[in-house]
């Protein structure tokens, strides 16, 4: 890149610099909180100066170098305190490597990091901020907007992670066996709840944030490139592409929401469902069949349909039974799972199963049950109960556009009622 030039491509290639570069600072001087924050002020020192006077012709080392001096700055401030203290002091002879140098990042840094951002120490909201904060190489300030709280709030949450990882006692390495498996459904969980809010907003004005799934999608991008003969991570990768492609047709001009049955196909992303339906179809001939290939292979089905009423509703279900008996009592799964049933047995038989619902409880309360329940009571022919419905569920959502929607399916309603 030439001085004064600056795009897209150059913030992402700080974004897959920054776990690697972070990877080599911890391991050299194993302090991930103290790590963290140098190689923040690494890409800040990146952000501002490649930008006049052009990437390095080595921009990993570059960082590097700039980390390994702040750390080096960090660690011999920590001596002369506890000198001060009258503490026993630790000498730090380590050298910051040259610009030129080759790097000594391992290749597994990114997945051992996504280890460490989420281990059981800590909660999935943390896990999450730490994640994005270190690995996705978002700044605190973006991570904030992203969820809607102030930036003080998020630099306070990513701090107590910071200090949960440095208390846990955790390693720099990959965690042995059986602990490993059991910490990879950590990472995956993670990674999909980042995609969920990325392409579902909780809260706010906007539908999705493009930035979140994005980067969800360029993570486990990079988990399923370290285990490629992982079936589940597979799966959640071809999970997100073939969720994703529909993005574009989602939403209307004004940023309204469109419904999966109403969307013009011609929008989706045909590149991200073929590469999608071929890695679930590699997952799932594997042999070890997980929750997150059964979800791909769902959103496959959908996907593949040219125009809905093509949808194989028989198969999705089939898919559901399977995907219902393997998570247990999910409830966002029993509930996707009473649609299906709607959709292949008559809506009275999936108003029956959300009744079941009703009593478990775990879902009361939450706007999509409601909203579910609205479309199959206007499905069985029950306009006043599905217009209350609708309203109910309008009032429970935080987010603005499935609000608007539903309202307006309500309206849509009142104006058919005699």
């Amino acid at each position: 890149m030439t001085p004064g030039s600056w795009d897209t491509a150059s913030e992402h290639l700080l974004r897959d610099l920054a776990p690697q570069v972070l990877g080599a600072v911890i391991r050299r001087f194993r302090d991930f909180a103290a790590a963290e924050d140098a190689v923040q002020e690494a890409l800040v020192a990146a952000a501002t100066q490649w930008p006049q006077d052009g990437i390095p012709g080595n921009p990993r080392a570059w960082l590097m170098q700039v980390a390994f001096r702040r750390m080096t700055d960090h660690v011999r401030s920590e001596i002369a305190r506890r000198r001060r203290e009258s503490a026993v002091a630790v000498p730090c002879d380590e050298p910051a490597p040259a610009s030129g140098e080759a790097n000594e990042t391992d290749p597994d840094d990114t997945l051992i990091l996504l280890f460490m951002c989420c281990h059981t120490a800590l909660t999935p909201s943390s896990a999450i901020a730490l994640t994005l904060r270190a690995v996705g190489g978002l700044t605190t300030a973006e991570i904030a907007s992203a969820f809607l709280v102030p930036e003080a709030t998020m630099a306070q949450r990513i701090s107590r992670a910071k200090q949960s990882i440095k208390a846990s006692g955790v390693s720099f390495g990959l965690p042995a066996h059986p602990e490993r498996t059991e910490r990879v459904r950590a990472v995956l969980h993670v990674l999909y709840l980042i995609f969920n809010e990325g392409y579902t907003s909780s809260a706010g004005p906007q539908l999705h944030r493009p930035e979140l799934s994005s980067e969800a999608i360029r993570l486990t991008r990079a988990v399923h490139a370290l285990l490629p003969e992982d079936a589940e991570v597979a799966g959640l990768l071809a999970l997100m592409l073939l969720t994703d492609a529909r993005r574009g047709a989602r939403s209307g001009p004004d940023g309204e929401l469109i419904p999966l049955t109403k969307q013009d196909r011609s929008l989706w992303d045909s590149r991200k469902i073929s590469e999608g339906v071929a890695l679930v179809t590699a997952a799932l001939s594997k042999g070890s069949i997980g929750a997150y290939q059964l979800q791909a292979a769902i959103a496959a089905v959908h996907d593949e349909a040219a125009r809905v009423e093509e949808t194989d509703w028989p198969q999705i279900l089939a898919l559901y039974d399977l995907l219902k008996r393997m998570s247990g009592s999910n409830p966002m799964v029993l509930l996707n799972h009473a649609i299906a049933v709607a959709m292949v047995d008559g809506p009275a038989a999936g108003l029956d199963l959300l009744n079941a619902l009703d009593a478990d409880g775990r879902l009361r309360g939450h706007h999509r049950l409601d909203a579910v329940r609205a479309h199959l009571l206007e499905l069985a022919g029950d306009h006043p109960a599905a217009l209350a419905q609708y309203h109910t569920a309008a009032m429970r959502t935080t987010s603005l556009p499935e609000r608007n929607y539903l309202l307006t399916q309500a309206a849509r309603l009142r104006e058919r009622a005699p």
